[in-house]
């Protein structure tokens, strides 16, 4: 929300609800169709929201359609995070979901097929790197930020090194 003062226009942070999602096609991508507005937690939500939608687009699209999906999932997300930021007030809000969908997609595009314990793994590794951010996904996270179309990508970025780590993670592990 914008307000106005003495030294010019504000922009006060805003919590998002339904009404705001629904306010702005960027807002449901970015808010993960509606994921990312859980209370508690909103990353989870948003990354078992991907795990569940993963399920059901690899049964529906070919190989090359799920790569195409990731590809435009990124490039589009990289819009909608951009957006919903910026009318939201905060450079990277804990709704904005979109990098937990996406990231968790690419993660289960490369370790599928795989069994319940397998995906569960891949998960939770991935949760693991996303929250506490070691090495290199704190590099990433701090690489990108502020508003407009770097911290957009920003948002995303740090989520994509999070899913590298885990792959890498889970490469090691078989190889051992």
């Amino acid at each position: 929300m914008i307000i106005s003062s003495e030294s010019g226009p504000v922009i006060r942070p805003i919590r998002p609800t339904a009404k705001f999602m629904l306010s702005h096609p960027a807002h449901v991508i970015a808010l993960g169709m509606g994921s990312g507005l859980a209370g508690k937690a909103p990353g989870t939500v948003g990354s078992l929201w991907g795990w569940a939608s993963w399920l059901v687009i690899q049964n529906h699209l070919s190989l090359p359609a799920q790569a195409a999906l990731i590809a435009m999932g990124i490039l589009v997300g990289w819009w909608a995070c951009t957006v919903t930021a910026q009318h939201m007030g905060v450079s990277d809000p804990g709704a904005i979901v979109w990098d937990e969908v996406i990231a968790i997609w690419l993660i289960f595009y490369l370790v599928m097929p795989t069994g319940f314990w397998g995906q569960l793994s891949a998960f939770a590794l991935f949760r693991f790197y996303d929250i506490y951010k070691p090495g290199p996904v704190a590099w990433a996270d701090q690489l990108f930020k502020g508003f407009g179309w770097r911290g957009g990508w920003g948002i995303i970025w740090d989520d994509l090194v999070a899913a590298f780590c885990t792959l890498m993670t889970l490469a090691l592990w078989r190889w051992l």
